[in-house]
């Protein structure tokens, strides 16, 4: 087999945080620090890395993502090793590790780079007590400054996450957080409005309440806000939610929204694979179904829990839960995803397109560049201000373009 029939990305999920977040659904479980399960489960994936490699899944694997959960819980030494691992395994151009304020040591951080990792998300959210307070973070502004201060120092590219639209924010006080970050000199900025899911903390707290401060018209107020800030300062939008200085884009967040194949590993981690890929996997993991008749792309989410997990590492003893895409699904599902692209969508995707759903793909993008969701900038089809702001308006009938149901399994 060739090497394009492996992935080109790779995230591993650590699903350990040291206390729950009040908005967050994520596969996290708050673990006492020191809790074997956690050093236990970090050797669990560096065998299933070992065992995949075997099959040739990273020969042409060109980043690694290492997200949670908060991976710097692990420490200096078992975050250090997984890096090492990843390093060893895929020797990734671009190599990022999630990170969280108050487990961000200089310690963790002499670890990773010197382990090989390249760059660094960081967990910041807010630079506003109060905020921090309500959406249940472990950090206070403070730290949060000092810490991407050390990091920045430390060499590594960083970025911070942030997020608008939350409890007691207003303009003000994100125009201090947005300016407060810009000031630390970081690389990469990306921004996203608070999701009030079902059965958080922040859902039933606040289940009584219309939330105005979380309408769409705030979110749209804030995420302007945030493009007027960071565009000032030199820093691009390249992806709806995300901004970077020149050429400090994440690589890998591109991998899933421009349909390269991938592999997660760990509790919760989803992978995309092509047929040729899923059949390497298929070679260790007999419990997986034979793909269906005109299947062109497979997803998979490892269902095992973490403790099952980590007692036996094996792939072949993993559960799954699984999704089969033919052509015209997976196309669709890429106009989807490419829409929240700067650049827009690819010519050759939309050739393809036009190919598959005929007179069908022509209404849609007809209707979408009357509304205003999409406009032709430099030969492209390319989201507007409008199309992001109103995402679902514009994903939507993207994704309706594929025939037919999903088909799914389990095993």
């Amino acid at each position: 087999m060739s090497a394009d029939s492996g992935v080109r990305a790779l995230y591993l999920h650590l699903p350990f945080c040291a206390r729950k977040c009040a908005y967050c659904d994520f596969a996290s479980w708050a673990t006492p620090a020191g809790d074997p399960l956690m050093s236990a489960y970090a050797h669990a994936i560096g065998a299933q890395l070992g065992e995949a490699s075997s099959l040739g899944l990273f020969e042409a694997c060109e980043t690694a993502y290492v997200g949670g959960g908060t991976p710097t819980l692990l420490g200096e030494k078992g975050l250090g090793q997984l890096v090492e691992k990843v390093v060893d395994a895929t020797a990734p151009s671009e190599f990022t590790c999630e990170a969280n304020p108050d487990s961000l040591s200089d310690e963790v951080l002499r670890a990773v780079r010197g382990a090989g990792a390249t760059r660094l998300s960081i967990g910041v959210q807010s630079l506003d007590d109060g905020e921090l307070y309500e959406l249940g973070r472990l950090h206070d502004a403070a730290c949060a400054r000092e810490r991407v201060t050390a990091a920045v120092a430390s060499g590594l590219d960083v970025s911070v996450d942030l997020m608008c639209a939350t409890p007691t924010q207003t303009p003000e006080s994100w125009a201090r957080t947005l300016e407060g970050v810009i000031s630390l000199g970081v690389a990469h900025v990306s921004v996203y409005p608070l999701q009030i899911e079902e059965g958080t903390s922040l859902d039933q707290r606040f289940a009584d309440d219309p939330c105005v401060w979380n309408d769409p018209e705030v979110q749209a107020e804030r995420m302007i806000q945030a493009q007027v800030s960071l565009e000032a300062h030199g820093y691009a939008r390249y992806e709806v939610a995300s901004y970077a200085r020149a050429g400090k884009e994440c690589r890998h967040n591109k991998a899933y929204w421009t349909g390269l194949p991938y592999l997660g590993l760990g509790t919760g981690a989803s992978s995309m694979l092509d047929v040729e890929g899923y059949l390497r996997l298929l070679e260790v993991c007999p419990q997986l179904p034979a793909t269906p008749v005109e299947t062109q792309r497979v997803r998979l989410t490892v269902e095992t829990p973490r403790r099952e997990l980590s007692e036996d590492p094996r792939l072949c003893a993993l559960s799954f839960s699984l999704e089969f895409l033919t052509e015209p699904q997976a196309v669709a599902e890429d106009l989807m995803l490419g829409a929240r692209l700067v650049e827009g969508l690819r010519p050759e995707l939309v050739v393809r397109a036009r190919e598959l759903f005929g007179g069908r793909f022509d209404d849609t993008i007809d209707d979408l560049l009357a509304r205003g969701l999409l406009a032709e900038k430099s030969g492209r089809l390319a989201p507007t201000e409008r199309g992001w702001l109103l995402g679902n308006e514009l994903y939507g009938p993207l994704w309706d373009l594929a025939p037919g149901e999903v088909r799914s399994a389990k095993c």
